[in-house]
């Protein structure tokens, strides 16, 4: 069996498309299938991650969604004789899922919002919180959607984590930061200038900085003027560690926040893209998160008085800590999985 994931990562797409995929084709994996990833974008970290993992990686270096495109994917999985094809970005529209299935082959779109104007998909899958039907009101009969957090895809790292516990403390010390695979507009270097202003006693705080971040001198530089230990961390592959450690994060509302929930952290998040406001809002609607809005509208200081609000406020976090594990119970990958092999024609 053999599983095609098209999808790509850059400082302008981010990393999310590529890391929710790599839980589905770790499943895959597990189940006897090979995982093969085609990539448009030079991602030299993220070739390395997955050829680590055993599965192949194929560059296309071809505009990203475009005919072209389509036609030689699908070329491609035809010529690997593959189950199916999964597609995860907003640039496969509908013309781009429409060619795919000229060629015959099973079709899975990841999706975040209803970006395309019709579907073509066999199944789209929307593993987010607001997700519903009427976002794929222009889909084919046989379309089959898998909608909501139930279908969250968290990586094998998160999966002997599912049924750990976390302890509470008192007054939440340890702050983790994690503001995605790219942050273009060095969000994380706010977050940082805030933290000065942090008066809790005895904090630690480690910064995760993503693969395609271009910033990390400048971020090295800053957390050197802090008064409390800051760790830096690059390329992190120990996340569900560095989540378990951490009492409270910050961090971006995209997929991330499946993952924070699922290891009951509380959250404080900032939005840095359109496809994650529903995200941070409705979070915030049912307490599994603080919703600070758009990162441009916050201050320094307002998010010092939020660091220091969530750090300090015991029975609120430990709200979030139930809400967002009853919300996300990693199993996710393991009801997508029988779907697909059942049903790879």
């Amino acid at each position: 069996m053999k599983l095609f994931i098209r999808a790509d990562a850059s400082t302008q797409i981010g990393t999310g498309h590529i890391m929710r995929c790599l839980a589905l084709a770790q499943s895959w994996q597990d189940a006897g299938g090979q995982a093969i990833f085609v990539m448009a974008t030079e991602a030299p970290n993220f070739k390395t991650r997955l050829k680590s993992e055993g599965m192949e990686v194929i560059h296309l270096p071809i505009q990203l969604g475009s005919t072209e495109d389509a036609e030689e994917t699908a070329k491609l999985a035809r010529q690997f004789n593959v189950s199916w094809i999964v597609v995860d970005g907003y640039y496969f529209g509908a013309k781009y899922q429409e060619i795919i299935k000229e060629f015959e082959l099973k079709l899975l779109l990841i999706d975040d919002y209803g970006h395309a104007k019709q579907y073509h998909a066999d199944i789209i899958l929307n593993q987010n919180i607001h997700a519903n039907e009427g976002l794929y009101i222009n889909r084919q009969p046989y379309t089959q959607l898998l909608l909501g957090t139930s279908y969250s895809l968290l990586r094998r790292e998160f999966w002997q984590w599912r049924e750990w516990q976390r302890s509470l403390p008192p007054i939440a010390k340890k702050l983790l930061v994690t503001l995605g695979g790219a942050d273009p507009d060095n969000v994380t270097l706010k977050v940082i200038q805030g933290l000065q202003q942090v008066e809790v006693e005895g904090l630690e705080v480690v910064v995760v900085v993503g693969g395609s971040n271009p910033h990390y001198e400048q971020l090295r530089s800053a957390s050197q003027k802090l008064q409390f230990p800051i760790r830096l961390e690059r390329n992190v592959t120990n996340m569900p560690e560095l989540m378990a450690w951490a009492d409270v994060a910050i961090a971006a509302g995209g997929s991330t926040s499946w993952e924070l929930a699922f290891m009951g952290l509380p959250s404080i998040v900032l939005i840095l893209a359109d496809n994650q406001q529903d995200i941070a809002e409705k979070l915030a609607n049912i307490n599994v998160a603080v919703n600070l809005g758009w990162y441009q509208d916050i201050s320094e200081v307002e998010i010092a008085q939020a660091i220091n609000k969530l750090l300090l406020a015991n029975q609120v976090r430990m709200k979030i800590i139930q809400k967002g594990q009853k919300l996300i119970d990693g199993y996710g990958v393991t009801r997508i999985l029988p779907i697909l092999t059942g049903a790879k024609g």
